[in-house]
C-alpha cells in the first residue's frame, strides 16, 4: 500500500486539491469537511470526506512511507497539523500522548478593588458607586448586622424556634442586590435575607415569617428564615441544597423566550456544588444560553466539612468553565467587587445571552445555624480573626468615610435607630395571634381529600390527649 500511495501521480492528487477548493467556494463551510489546511489522501475523492481523517506516520527507514510523507507535507504547505471538525467541535491532533492536567499550576486569580484598610488598589477597574448609592448599601449592611444578632438572640431566648446568620457575608448580600434590577429574578438558599432587605421586605416582614404568626406570607407553614415574596420577585427558601439552581436556569430561560430585559441569580453556597442539580444545571444553562447568574459562596465549611473534603480542584471557578461558562473569583468581602463583578456579569447574561458563574470567597463568620457550634471543628482564633480583621462592614465603612460621606455621629444614630426598629417588630411579631391549625390542610386542593381529613382528625386527637405538648396559643 506504501509502495503505491509513494508511486501515485502527484498530477492527481494537485487535481484533487483544486476541485476541493472550488467546491468549498461553490457550496461554502460545510461542518463535517476538514479545515482548509488539509487536503485528501491521493486516490480519496474530493466530494467525499465524511469522516476523513489524515495523520502522520511514525519515522522510519521506508522510502515508500516517506516519499509518501513528503507528497502530504506538498499538499498541506508544510503544516502537518491536521484538523477535523466534529460535532462537538474543530479539534486538532498530536502524535504525543499528553493527558490534561489534573489542577493548573498556578490558581486563577481573585478579583479585588478595595484592600484591608478600605483603600482602592492602584489600577483596580471597578463601577463606579455614587455617595447616594454607597451609603444606602452601607446602611443596608449595617441593618442586616443589627437584624442578625437580634433574631439570634431572640432564638436563645426561646422566643423563635430557628435561625441562621449572614455575619461575615454582608457584602455578598447588599452589594449584589444593589447590582441587579427589581425585574430580576432571585433563587435564593438561606443565607440571602440581605438581598430581600434591599428589595424593600421591612424588619416588621422579616419578624412576622420568624414567629409564623398570621401576618407571615407562608402561613406559618415554613422554618424560620425561610423567607419569599411575589411581590420582590424573591423564590422562597427551600431547605433541600441546590434544588434552586436547575429552577433558576428555567426562570432564566423564560425570560429568554419573554424577550425580558432581565436575568435570574441564584445563590448557593460551596457545599451546594457536591450536588447533582448544580451540574445539571450549569449544563443546562450553557446548552439553552440562559441569561442566569450562578453566584457561589465560597465561606470555607459547609456546616462541618471543609472545602478541602469537598473537592480536589481549584474551588467552584474552574467548574464553570468546564461546562463553557464564562466565570470569575471575586473577593467576597469586597463591597466594590462584588458590586462590580455582578453588575457586569448582569450585563453579560442579557446583552449577550449567556449564563456567568462568580464564586466569592469568603468565611462564615457564624454558626452554620442555631443547631450547630462551629467551635467544635473550627478554631476559635481563626473565627475572631476573620470576625476582626477580615470584616466586610468595617472595612466599606473605611472607604465611604475615607470619601467624606460618613461620620462616626452618623454611624451612632444608624444604629440606634435600626436597633429600636428591629426590637420593635419582634415585640409586635410576638403579639399577632398564629394561623388556625386547620391552615395546615387547605390551600392545595379545592376540597380537602379524605385522606387529608383523616390526618387532621388524628392530629386533633393527639393534641386533645397530650395538651401540654403543644402550644396554648395556636387556634385547634
Amino acid at each position: 500500500m506504501a509502495t503505491w500511495l509513494a508511486g501515485a501521480s502527484s498530477k492527481l492528487a494537485h487535481s484533487a486539491a483544486r476541485r476541493l477548493a472550488g467546491d468549498l467556494r461553490r457550496r461554502g463551510p460545510d461542518p463535517w469537511l476538514l479545515s482548509s489546511s488539509t487536503v485528501p489522501a491521493r486516490g480519496q475523492l474530493a466530494g467525499d470526506l465524511r469522516g476523513f481523517c489524515s495523520v502522520r506516520r511514525f519515522a522510519g527507514d521506508s522510502t515508500a512511507a516517506t516519499a509518501a510523507e513528503e507528497s502530504e507535507n506538498e499538499f498541506a504547505g508544510g503544516d502537518l497539523q491536521q484538523v477535523v471538525d466534529f460535532p462537538g467541535g474543530k479539534l486538532s491532533f498530536v502524535g504525543e500522548m499528553n493527558f490534561v492536567p489534573e489542577s493548573q499550576r498556578e490558581r486563577i486569580k481573585c478579583y479585588r478593588v478595595l484592600d484591608d484598610d478600605g483603600g482602592i488598589i492602584y489600577s483596580s477597574r471597578f463601577q463606579e458607586v455614587g455617595k447616594e448609592l454607597a451609603l444606602k448599601m452601607y446602611s443596608n449592611m449595617v441593618t442586616l448586622q443589627i437584624m442578625d444578632t437580634i433574631f439570634y438572640e431572640a432564638q436563645r431566648q426561646g422566643r423563635i424556634s430557628f435561625y441562621i446568620t449572614s455575619n461575615g457575608e454582608e457584602a455578598i448580600n447588599i452589594a449584589s442586590a444593589a447590582a441587579l434590577s427589581a425585574d430580576d429574578i432571585v433563587l435564593p438558599q438561606y443565607r440571602e435575607p440581605g438581598v430581600l432587605l434591599w428589595r424593600g421586605f421591612t424588619p416588621q416582614e422579616f419578624a412576622n415569617q420568624l414567629f409564623g404568626n398570621k401576618m407571615d406570607y407562608g402561613k406559618g407553614r415554613q422554618m424560620p428564615i425561610h423567607y419569599g415574596s411575589n411581590r420582590l420577585n424573591y423564590f422562597t427558601v427551600s431547605s433541600p441544597i441546590a434544588t434552586q439552581l436547575p429552577q433558576a436556569v428555567g426562570a432564566a430561560y423564560s425570560l429568554k423566550m419573554d424577550k425580558k430585559d432581565a436575568c435570574a441569580i441564584t445563590y448557593f453556597g460551596d457545599g451546594g456544588t457536591s450536588e447533582g442539580d448544580f451540574h445539571s444545571a450549569l449544563n443546562f444553562a450553557a446548552v439553552t444560553e440562559a441569561p442566569v447568574i450562578f453566584f457561589c459562596r465560597n465561606n470555607g465549611w459547609a456546616i462541618s466539612t471543609p472545602t478541602t473534603e469537598q473537592f480536589r480542584s481549584d474551588g467552584i471557578v474552574t467548574r464553570g468553565q468546564a461546562y463553557g461558562i464564562r466565570s470569575i473569583r471575586v473577593d467576597g468581602n469586597d463591597t466594590l467587587a462584588v458590586y462590580s463583578a455582578v453588575h457586569t456579569a448582569r450585563e453579560m447574561a442579557i446583552a449577550e445571552g449567556r449564563p456567568n458563574l462568580i464564586e466569592a470567597m469568603t468565611y462564615r463568620v457564624g454558626h452554620h445555624s442555631t443547631s450547630d457550634d462551629s467551635t467544635k471543628y473550627r478554631p476559635a482564633d481563626e473565627i475572631e480573626h476573620w470576625r476582626t480583621a477580615r470584616d466586610p462592614v468595617s472595612r466599606y465603612r473605611k472607604w465611604v468615610q475615607g470619601n467624606g460621606w460618613w461620620c462616626d455621629a452618623e454611624e451612632t444614630e444608624l444604629r440606634n435607630s435600626v436597633r429600636q426598629e428591629i426590637l420593635q417588630a419582634v415585640q409586635v411579631a410576638e403579639r399577632i395571634p398564629k394561623h388556625g391549625l386547620a391552615e395546615l390542610f387547605t390551600d392545595v386542593y379545592d376540597q380537602v381529600p379524605p385522606n387529608l381529613r383523616e390526618q387532621q382528625r388524628s392530629l386533633l386527637g393527639t393534641i386533645k390527649k397530650h395538651p401540654s405538648d403543644y402550644p396554648t396559643e395556636v387556634n385547634l
